[in-house]
């Protein structure tokens, strides 16, 4: 959250993606930075996640991801 609020603020676009369970805690750590920035969340959990799984992942989320960057 600290690098994506840091870059927002220098003017570099960006979006932080994160586990579904970090919805909460996202949130609240935005507002203790006085920012919230572009998110999305993936499903939990995916430290365990296979290369493909993670692929597959990304893959879903990619659409999501630039609408979020590009504000199209």
């Amino acid at each position: 959250m600290h690098d994506i609020t840091d870059l927002e603020r220098r003017g570099i676009p960006g979006v932080f993606v994160a586990s579904s369970v970090f919805t909460d805690a996202a949130q609240k750590q935005g507002e203790a930075l006085g920012f919230q920035p572009e998110r999305h969340f993936v499903a939990h959990p995916i430290q365990d996640r296979t290369d493909d799984e993670m692929s597959a992942l990304a893959d879903k989320a990619i659409d999501a991801l630039i609408q979020k960057l590009t504000g199209s």
